[in-house]
C-alpha cells in the first residue's frame, strides 16, 4: 500500500491537466457484447497465454501487461475476467504483485478473495502509457479492446462476467470503460475516481460501485459522486442523497441504491478518509481494508449465463423486547441460487467491545462459501462470525461491515435473530 502513497503528491499537481482531458472523445471497435454466455475461442483449448508479463500492439505501439491465470486452470471453464488498472505514477507491476502488501493487495486485493474462492477469476494488469491513462484520441480504450480480443482467442472467458476496475487514474480509466464499452464489461469499481480518461457514450446501463474518501484532496468527492451519478441515470435507479460518514468517525456506509433495473446495482461507499483505495476505519490504510470485501461482493453478484438477475432486499425484522446493546442490519443481494449478506454490527452501548463473536442461524438450504472482514463457522445451521485482526474493537456508537457469501436452495432471507458475545442484539 505504501508504494500508492508515494504517488499521491504527483496525482495532486497533475489533476487540473487530468480534468482538461475530460472531454477528449474514445475510440477503437468493440470486442464484444454482453448477454447470453458464450464460450470464447480458448475455450477447450490449451492456454495460449500464461501468467507473466506479454506484449501487443494496439494502434501501432507495442502496449504490454501481466497475466496472472489462477491456479490449476481449466480450459473447459469460463473464468470471470478482471482487468485492474493503475493509478498515476504506479504500474501494472503494483497491482498484479500488490506492491509493499505483496499478494493480499493483489488487484486490490481481489486476487486473494478469488482464490479462496475456488479461483474462478483471470486477472489481468495493462501498463499505460506515460504510467497513466489519458487515453488520447481513444488509445487507451482500443488497448482494452485489442487485449479483450487477444484473451478471448487464448483463454476460457465467460463474456458477460467482463470487470474492471481502478484506483484513482485508474478509476477514470474504469469509467471511460463503463461510458464506452458497457456491452463488453459487465460492470465496473472506481476507486477515488473522476473524470479523467473521457466518457465516449455514457448513455448504456453497466453495474456501477464508486468507493470514495469524504476527506480526499487529490480527487474530491464530488467528482466521484458525478460519476455514480451518471449510473444511477443510466440503471434508472430512484435518485437519493446517499448517507456519507461524518468526518473523524473513522468508519464507511454503503449504499444500495434501490429501483435500479433488474441486474444493473449502483453501489456508493464513502468513508471517512482521503485519497486512498484501501482506507481502514480503525485508521491509516493497507490490505486490511474493508474495500476488497465490499468489491469482491459487488462483482460475484452477478450470475453467469446470460446475464445477471439480482435483487437487493433489505430485511427487517423485530428483536424482543430487553436491554440490547447492540444492533445489526442486513442486506441481502440475492440472485437465482446465490446471494451475499452485508451485516452491519453497531456497538449501542456505553463501552468500547473488544473481541466479538456473532451468532446467528441461518436459514435451511444457505451455505456460505466465502467471507469478508470475519471468520465463519460452520458454514451452515448455526453460524459463529468472529473478528478478524483489524476490527476486534467497536467503539461507542460506532459500527462495523462484515459479510459473506453464500448458496441457496429457494430461501434467500436473512437470519431471524442475531446475538453478540452472548447478548441479543436488535435488528434494524
Amino acid at each position: 500500500m505504501s508504494r500508492h502513497r508515494s504517488v499521491l503528491a504527483a496525482a495532486a499537481a497533475s489533476v487540473v491537466v487530468f480534468l482538461g482531458a475530460a472531454g477528449i472523445a474514445l475510440g477503437g471497435q468493440t470486442a464484444g457484447e454482453t448477454g447470453t454466455a458464450a464460450a470464447t475461442a480458448g475455450c477447450g483449448k490449451p492456454p495460449a497465454l500464461t501468467s507473466g508479463q506479454h506484449t501487443i500492439n494496439s494502434g501501432g505501439q507495442n502496449r504490454s501487461f501481466i497475466l496472472r491465470l489462477p491456479p490449476n486452470y481449466d480450459n473447459n471453464r469460463q473464468y470471470r475476467l478482471f482487468v485492474g488498472f493503475h493509478w498515476r505514477g504506479g504500474t501494472a507491476n503494483d497491482v498484479d504483485s500488490g506492491g509493499t502488501d505483496g499478494y493480499n493487495w493483489s488487484y486490490y486485493g481481489l486476487r486473494r478473495l478469488s482464490d479462496a474462492a475456488n479461483n474462478g477469476t483471470i486477472f489481468v494488469a495493462p501498463q499505460g502509457n506515460g504510467n497513466g491513462w489519458a487515453n488520447p484520441g481513444g488509445q487507451d480504450l482500443r488497448f482494452v479492446d485489442d487485449l479483450v480480443n487477444r484473451l478471448d482467442s487464448g483463454l476460457c472467458i465467460d463474456t458477460t462476467q467482463r470487470f474492471a476496475g481502478g484506483f484513482s487514474y485508474g478509476g477514470g480509466m474504469s469509467y471511460a470503460v463503463a461510458c464506452a464499452r458497457a456491452n463488453v464489461f459487465r460492470a465496473v469499481v472506481a476507486y477515488s475516481g473522476a473524470q479523467l480518461s473521457g466518457c465516449d457514450g455514457g448513455t448504456q446501463p453497466i453495474g456501477y460501485m464508486g468507493i470514495h474518501g469524504i476527506s480526499d484532496n487529490v480527487l474530491g468527492i464530488g467528482l466521484g459522486r458525478g460519476l455514480r451519478d451518471t449510473f444511477v441515470r443510466n440503471n434508472g435507479c430512484t435518485p437519493q442523497n446517499a448517507p456519507e460518514p461524518r468526518a473523524g468517525s473513522r468508519t464507511h456506509i454503503v449504499t444500495n441504491y434501490s429501483g435500479c433495473r433488474a441486474g444493473y446495482p449502483v453501489v456508493w461507499a464513502a468513508f471517512d478518509g482521503g485519497h486512498t483505495p484501501g482506507p481502514i476505519d480503525s485508521g491509516g490504510d493497507g490490505w486490511r481494508t474493508w474495500t476488497s470485501g465490499e468489491a469482491w461482493k459487488f462483482l460475484t453478484q452477478f450470475a453467469g449465463g446470460g446475464g445477471p438477475t439480482s435483487t437487493t432486499t433489505t430485511t427487517t425484522t423485530t428483536s424482543p423486547p430487553g436491554d440490547a446493546t447492540c444492533r445489526v442490519s442486513n442486506v441481502i443481494s440475492a440472485w437465482n441460487n446465490g446471494l451475499t449478506s452485508n451485516i452491519t454490527i453497531t456497538n449501542t452501548g456505553s463501552s468500547t467491545i473488544s473481541g466479538w463473536s456473532l451468532v446467528f442461524t441461518l436459514p435451511g438450504g444457505q451455505t456460505i462459501t466465502s467471507g469478508w472482514s470475519a471468520t465463519y463457522s460452520p458454514a451452515s445451521g448455526q453460524v459463529t462470525a468472529r473478528n478478524v485482526q483489524y476490527n476486534g474493537d467497536i467503539a461507542p456508537n460506532a459500527s462495523i461491515t462484515v459479510g459473506f457469501q453464500a448458496t441457496h436452495t429457494g430461501d434467500n432471507s436473512a437470519p431471524a435473530s442475531y446475538s453478540l458475545n452472548g447478548n441479543t442484539c436488535s435488528v434494524a
